[in-house]
């Protein structure tokens, strides 16, 4: 397996997001690209990455796992910077992660056996609502939020997509036409903000981010460029609403 990133910036920021989700993941190698999928030890939220073989300057591997621990490979990928690339080569139970630059430097990463079931991110999830929204605006939004409670329901009506948290205080946004792409029906789900906070540090590397769901149902939150897409999954708080 060789596989070669000209700019590994956007590798190390999924990397770093995933990692505030879950401490060890499985890295599938294969025709395709390289992929994440993993559930956080709650099976509260689940997390989905894919890196597009095109994305790779060089990419040589015949279908591949990599058990490793997020914390230590996160720790070596913030040795490079956006000048450097990034070169990964399998070495027997260990993974060799060259960071050319001026000076070259090689890292060695011990290879893990991740205990838990392969899952695959589930695409045929049912959503009655669609919002592509500008992802600072979403950011700013939740930040709100945080500041009276820590969950906010998702809310269709009225044709507007409103973000609102209320406890002793309330905080409550509205986006209309005009400020979001909003297909959907009218409906309402409630969710933690501590886990859309953490999916929202992905909001910094994209211009969009695209919302789907439901009345009471999970939500999907997905960020798209050309070489790296992030999906999360994050179950409704089930409680008495805002």
């Amino acid at each position: 397996m060789k596989l070669k990133l000209e700019d590994p910036t956007l590798f190390t920021k999924a990397i770093e997001l995933i990692s505030d989700l879950v401490l060890e993941v499985r890295i599938k190698v294969n025709e395709f690209g390289i992929s994440i999928v993993a559930i956080d030890p709650g099976n509260i939220s689940m997390v989905s990455m894919r890196i597009p073989k095109k994305a790779f300057k060089e990419f040589e591997s015949e279908p591949e796992v990599l058990g490793v621990n997020l914390e230590n490979l996160k720790k070596i990928l913030r040795r490079a910077s956006k000048t450097s690339s990034l070169l990964l080569e399998r070495k027997e139970n260990s993974l060799e992660i060259k960071i050319e630059d001026k000076i070259n430097r090689i890292f060695t990463l011990n290879l893990i056996e991740v205990e838990r079931e392969d899952k695959e991110f589930p695409e045929h999830l049912e959503f009655s609502s669609k919002v592509i929204i500008n992802s600072q605006d979403l950011i700013d939004s939740i930040e709100d939020c945080l500041v009276v409670s820590d969950a906010c329901s998702f809310i269709i009506k009225d044709k507007k997509f409103i973000i609102e948290s209320k406890e002793t205080n309330s905080a409550r946004t509205e986006f209309s036409q005009d400020e979001a792409n909003i297909e959907a029906e009218d409906c309402r789900a409630r969710y933690s903000l501590e886990y859309l906070q953490k999916f929202m540090k992905a909001g910094k590397q994209f211009e969009t981010t695209t919302l789907k769901f439901a009345e009471d149902h999970p939500i999907r939150v997905d960020f798209t460029s050309e070489h790296l897409s992030l999906s999360f999954l994050l179950a409704p708080r089930m409680e008495t609403e805002d």
